[in-house]
């Protein structure tokens, strides 16, 4: 089962179909080859919301759907929830 999406392979985070459990194995598919993905979830991942594909360090850009979404404020490690804790948005 398909539990999070990533839409092109430059993306740095995913976006859960499902609510990911923290410590599970979590099942990815990136959009634009079809390939396969698979990522340990270090938190908790509400439907709807972001996974870290690999690690950020503070001032980093996070790309999602091939567009720069923002700034990282606070270290994210592959697997972890990105949210506004850790991301500030490049819309205001």
């Amino acid at each position: 089962m398909i539990q999070f999406l990533i839409h092109e392979k430059a993306d740095s985070v995913g976006v859960a179909t499902v609510d990911i459990k923290a410590g599970e194995v979590a099942q990815g598919l990136y959009m634009d080859s079809q390939e396969a993905v698979e990522i340990e979830a270090l938190h908790d991942i509400p439907l709807g919301h972001k996974i870290a594909m690999t690690d950020h360090q503070v001032d980093d850009a996070v790309t999602k759907y091939g567009a720069d979404i923002g700034r990282v404020v606070a270290q994210i490690k592959k697997g972890e929830h990105v949210h506004t804790h850790n991301l500030k948005t490049r819309r205001w």
